[in-house]
């Protein structure tokens, strides 16, 4: 069955191009030109990704992105005409699975949409919740709980906190975890890993004495059991 995809985007010729990309990848798209439209075909067409821009007229790409949050975890790539670190930061941490800058390669955006709908189709195969002192690592229900309690978190900061206490102590590259995590196949920026570790510990500092978000240092990450 083709994958559908939502492109969110105002500017036509952009639109267009990624239309017409997806569509020889044999993806069926629909496009929207603003976001309260990109909300209603969103709610029409049930994507299984969506390519959502910024700027966009009337309600902004931020926006977007956390109303459908609100309601679903369909995965969001975002599309920004800025470079800036905290615009990225800032669709990450509303819930955004990843970004590309523009302008872009076509063949990235390919790729990146590729692999997200392949960490996706895998997720929907295996039951996938982990245990620890005080933490439950839920990805069968997108759930972090914490003292018994939920606390709120993005679906990429859940996969990550997954990958790395799936291999306690295990010293995971940036690299590693972008190929293993965000599948990005070498369009990766290292900075996307640092971002959503700093949120992570920001949730899981101090909570307990057995296992802690351990950087190390010129390698990368690890998930350090102490005890057991």
């Amino acid at each position: 069955m083709p994958r559908k995809v939502l492109i969110v985007e105002d500017d036509k010729n952009i639109a267009d191009l990624l239309r017409m990309y997806l569509e020889k990848e044999e993806m069926v798209c629909q496009v929207a030109g603003g976001g309260l439209e990109g909300l209603e075909k969103f709610q029409q067409f049930h994507p299984d990704l969506v390519l959502l821009d910024i700027m966009l007229p009337g309600m902004d790409g931020w926006a977007v992105c956390k109303k459908i949050r609100e309601t679903s975890k369909t995965p969001i790539i975002m599309l920004t005409a800025k470079g800036e670190l905290e615009d990225k930061v800032s669709g990450l941490e509303m819930g955004a699975d990843d970004y590309i800058t523009k302008p872009f390669e076509t063949k990235e955006v390919l790729a990146r949409v590729h692999a997200v709908l392949r960490r996706m189709t895998g997720e929907e195969q295996v039951s996938k919740r982990l245990s620890f002192d005080k933490l439950v690592v839920d990805l069968d229900s997108y759930e972090l709980l914490v003292n018994g309690r939920r606390v709120d978190t993005p679906p990429k900061e859940l996969e990550l906190l997954f990958h790395l206490a799936a291999a306690p102590n295990r010293v995971f590259t940036r690299n590693q975890l972008l190929d293993e995590v965000w599948g990005f196949d070498y369009f990766g920026d290292s900075r996307t890993v640092d971002v959503h570790i700093k949120r992570l510990r920001e949730k899981l500092e101090g909570i307990s004495d057995q296992w802690c978000l351990k950087t190390v240092w010129g390698v990368g990450y690890k998930f350090e059991v102490i005890n057991g």
